[in-house]
Parts: C-alpha cells; sequence; structure tokens
C-alpha cells in the first residue's frame, strides 16, 4: 500500500479508462453486497430472536471472508468510511475513492432488496437496520458510532502499513475480529453500524431514517496511527 505523491495521480482521472479500476469497483459492490446480506440477514428472527453474539460473529466472519477474497483486486474496503481515510491518507486517488463509495451503497442497497424478496413478510422488520438503543440519546450514538469506527480504521492501517513485514496473512483475520469485538460492546447502544453503506441500504428499502447521521461516521483514525503508532523507517537498539 504505497502513498500517492503526485497530485495529478491522487485526482485519479486517468484511472476511469483502466479495466483495472472497474474491477475494482466490481469488487466492492460485490463484497459490500454480501456482507450486508449476511448481517442483515443475522439481524432477522424466525423462531428467536438473534443473539448479539450471532450477530457479531457474523459481521466479522464475512469482513474476514470478502476481505480476504477480494482484497487483491480492490484493497476490500467494502466500507465508505475506510475508502474516506485512505483517500485522506493519499492511498486511494479522488476519482477511485468517489467510484468506490457508490459501489458500496449500490452493493448494500442489492443486498437489502434482495434479502426483502426473500424473506417473509411477516419477519422482514426493520430488514437489520441499525437503531438506537432504549434510552440512548443521538450524541451518545454518536460517540458510540465514532469510537467503533476509530478502532476498524486503526485497524485497518496498522495491518497495512508498509513499514511491517510481521503482518503476512493475519491481516483481513484482524480486521473481522475488530469488527467482532466493536459489536459485541456496541451493539447494545447503535446496533454497531460502523459502516454507512449496511445502514444506507436497509433505510432506503425500509423508509427508516430516524437519526440516520449518527451511523454515518467518517473517523480519521489514521492521523493518530500516522503520527504515533506507524513503524518507523529504521528501528534503533541501544
Amino acid at each position: 500500500m504505497g502513498k500517492i505523491r503526485d497530485t495529478r495521480e491522487y485526482m485519479g482521472a486517468s484511472e476511469i479508462t483502466q479495466l483495472a479500476t472497474w474491477k475494482a469497483v466490481a469488487a466492492e459492490v460485490v463484497g459490500t453486497m454480501m456482507l450486508t446480506l449476511v448481517v442483515c440477514g443475522s439481524c432477522i428472527g424466525f423462531n428467536t430472536p438473534p443473539t448479539n453474539e450471532q450477530i457479531a460473529f457474523s459481521v466479522g466472519i464475512i469482513v474476514f471472508c470478502m476481505v480476504q477474497a477480494l482484497g487483491h483486486v480492490s484493497g476490500g474496503h467494502i466500507n465508505p468510511a475506510v475508502t474516506l481515510a485512505m483517500l485522506v491518507a493519499r492511498y486511494v486517488s479522488v476519482v477511485r475513492a468517489l467510484l468506490y463509495i457508490m459501489a458500496q451503497c449500490v452493493g448494500a442497497l442489492a443486498a437489502s432488496a434482495i434479502l426483502k424478496g426473500l424473506t417473509p413478510q411477516e419477519k422482514q422488520g426493520s430488514l437489520g437496520m441499525t437503531q438506537l438503543g432504549e434510552g440512548v440519546n443521538s450524541g451518545q450514538g454518536f460517540g458510540v458510532e465514532l469510537l467503533i469506527t476509530f478502532i476498524l480504521v486503526l485497524t485497518v492501517f496498522g495491518v497495512c502499513d508498509e513499514r511491517r513485514n510481521d503482518v503476512k496473512g493475519t491481516g483481513p483475520l484482524a480486521i473481522g475480529l475488530s469488527i467482532t469485538a466493536s459489536h459485541l460492546g456496541a451493539l447494545p447502544y447503535t446496533g454497531a453500524a460502523m459502516n454507512p453503506a449496511r445502514s444506507f441500504g436497509p433505510a432506503v428499502i425500509t423508509g427508516i431514517w430516524a437519526n440516520h447521521w449518527v451511523r454515518s461516521v467518517f473517523c480519521d483514525a489514521l492521523l493518530s496511527y500516522h503520527d504515533y503508532f506507524r513503524r518507523p523507517q529504521k528501528l534503533f537498539t541501544g
């Protein structure tokens, strides 16, 4: 993962004509669609309501699988918060970031529509839409989403640090586990969206937009990582 230094390259206009760009965009559509389909599906109860553990492990495992499967094509963002963080850190171009975010929203929307078609009407409910917990106000919900999105983006930048050679193939697993841990802690508060696209899809299909802005958190944890935690170019020992 190399940083883009050149301003013209950072804008990325030339990427529109490249086949690799559109393969990456397609990968983001598929990855976000599978993520939303599995996560929202795990929130629908048939005989009994789903447990927090069921939902948390469902989202962590599907993220791990999608990042592992599609990371070599698009980077496996499948989340506008991750894409925006990569854009600010100059790891993706402006054009690619815009295409990714649109692709992620399209994938989530398609998944929500598919889920609605596959689920009996009396079981659909909110189609897994994330909502604030009882007694949690919008300010508290925003704070929770900010913190858990911080955990996710910090983990992503930690495992993608090009100066490290100790991560090897564990990156996707670390990202999936960070999401599982965040869900286990935050599900009772906000439903643990962590992903604006994942909430956008069911919101459009169900028309539930209450406190939607709380779930549209874009976290710049990358600044803390680059300032304090990034592996130095040379390590000195005394």
